[in-house]
C-alpha cells in the first residue's frame, strides 16, 4: 500500500516533467494528460480505500497539472466556468439557507399564529401541548426591542469614533501612520468577540454599575449598556476602514479644486469630501448595523438571556441570535414547537439583515454623485 500511495504522489510530479523538458523527452502535451489523469484516477481509487489525504493531494496536484499545461484559451474557459460556478454556488447556497428555514417554520406557524408571534410582548418558549393547547408565549417585540437597543447603544459609541478616526486617517494623516493604523485595525476585527465579553463582563459591568449607583440609577449586573459599549468597541474597527475606504474613493481632484478656491482642509474635508462619500458612510453605518445584529457570544455574556420587553439600557435584555443560540443548545426535539421556534427566529433575522443589505445597496446606488474627472 505504501508503494501505491508513494506511486500515485509521484504521478503528477512526472507528468510536469514530462510536459517541462518535453523537447528532451520527445513527448508531447497530450501524453502529460493522460500521467495527471492517470494520478487523478488512481488518487480517486485511493480513496476507496480509507486513504483521504494522501488521494486528496494527488487529486489537487493531477487537477493543477490538467490546467497548467492546457494552452492559454482552454485555461481561461476553464477559470471562466471555475468562477461562474462558483457565482451560482454561492447564490445557490443563499437560496437553500432561506428555504430551509422557511420550511422548518413552518412547523411553528402551524401551531403559533403569526400575529402572535409578530406582536406578541412575551417571549417564554419553554412551551408544552396540555389538552391539545398550546402553553407558551412566542411573542418576538421583546428580542427586537432588546436587539434594537444594543444597535442604538453600539452604534452610538462607534460611529462618532470610527467617523473622526476615518477622517484624521485619510485626510490629515501621513503614509506611515495610516498603514500602522490600518494593520492595528486588521488586527483588531480578527480578535474573538469571546474576548470583548470577558472585558464586558470584568471591566464595564462593575464600573457601570458604580456609576449609575452613583448617580442614583439602579443597574442590574447585565444590562444592554453593557453590552453595547463592548459591541461598539468590537465594531469600532470595522467601522472606521469601511469609512476610511469611503472617504478615500473621493476623487482627489474635488479636494484640489476646493482648495484652489481657497477653502481650508477643514472646510475642505467637512463640506466637499464628507458629503461626497456620504452615501458610502450610511453604507458602512448599515453594514456595521447587520454585525451588530448577529452578535451572540458578547450579548449572551454581558446582556443574559431575560427576555424583557423594556427600551431602559440598564435592564437585561436578550437578542434574535442569543435565543436561538440557547434553544438550540444541547439535545432537542427537532419537531417541537419549542425546537422550530429557532427556526422561526432565524427567518425572521435572515429578512432583516437581508433588508438591511438592500437598503445599503439601494443607499449607493441612488444618491451616488457621478464624477467628472
Amino acid at each position: 500500500m505504501m508503494l501505491a500511495m508513494a506511486l500515485i504522489l509521484a504521478l503528477p510530479p512526472l507528468g510536469y516533467c514530462l510536459w517541462r523538458y518535453s523537447s528532451f523527452w520527445k513527448v508531447r502535451v497530450p501524453f502529460v494528460s493522460i500521467v495527471a489523469g492517470l494520478a487523478l484516477l488512481s488518487g480517486l481509487l485511493l480513496q476507496s480505500f480509507g486513504n483521504e489525504a494522501i488521494s486528496a493531494i494527488a487529486v489537487l496536484c493531477s487537477a493543477i497539472l490538467i490546467l497548467y499545461t492546457l494552452r492559454f484559451d482552454k485555461r481561461f474557459k476553464v477559470l471562466q466556468s471555475a468562477m461562474l460556478f462558483s457565482t451560482a454556488l454561492s447564490f445557490l447556497t443563499v437560496i437553500v439557507i432561506a428555504g430551509c428555514l422557511a420550511f422548518k417554520s413552518k412547523l411553528f406557524f402551524a401551531e403559533v399564529p403569526l400575529s402572535d408571534f409578530i406582536f406578541g410582548t412575551t417571549w417564554n418558549p419553554d412551551s408544552k401541548v396540555i389538552n391539545g393547547q398550546l402553553v407558551g408565549s412566542f411573542g418576538i417585540l421583546p428580542l427586537l426591542s432588546g436587539t434594537l437597543l444594543i444597535v442604538i447603544v453600539s452604534v452610538t459609541v462607534a460611529l462618532p469614533l470610527g467617523l473622526l478616526s476615518a477622517i484624521y486617517v485619510s485626510e490629515y494623516s501621513d503614509k506611515r501612520v495610516r498603514n500602522t493604523f490600518n494593520t492595528l485595525l486588521e488586527i483588531l476585527c480578527g480578535i474573538p468577540t469571546v474576548v470583548y465579553g470577558y472585558f464586558a463582563v470584568v471591566f464595564l459591568s462593575p464600573n457601570i454599575r458604580s456609576l449609575a449607583k452613583f448617580c442614583g440609577f439602579n443597574a442590574q449586573s447585565e444590562n444592554a449598556l453593557v453590552a453595547g459599549i463592548a459591541i461598539g468597541i468590537m465594531i469600532l474597527p470595522f467601522i472606521t476602514l469601511l469609512i476610511e475606504n469611503a472617504l478615500r474613493s473621493v476623487p482627489k481632484i474635488l479636494r484640489y479644486g476646493s482648495m484652489a478656491l481657497g477653502a481650508t482642509r477643514a472646510e475642505t474635508t467637512w463640506h466637499i469630501v464628507v458629503p461626497y462619500a456620504l452615501p458610502d458612510i450610511c453604507s458602512s453605518v448599515i453594514l456595521s448595523i447587520s454585525r451588530v445584529i448577529g452578535e451572540t457570544m458578547i450579548v449572551l455574556m454581558a446582556a443574559g438571556v431575560t427576555a424583557s420587553f423594556t427600551f431602559n439600557p440598564l435592564h437585561s435584555v436578550t437578542t434574535i441570535t442569543v435565543q436561538i443560540a440557547t434553544i438550540l443548545t444541547g439535545d432537542q426535539n427537532f419537531q417541537s414547537v419549542h425546537t422550530s421556534s429557532a427556526y422561526a427566529l432565524g427567518l425572521t433575522l435572515f429578512i432583516i439583515t437581508w433588508m438591511l443589505n438592500l437598503l445599503a445597496a439601494f443607499i449607493t446606488r441612488k444618491t451616488r454623485i457621478p464624477s467628472r474627472t
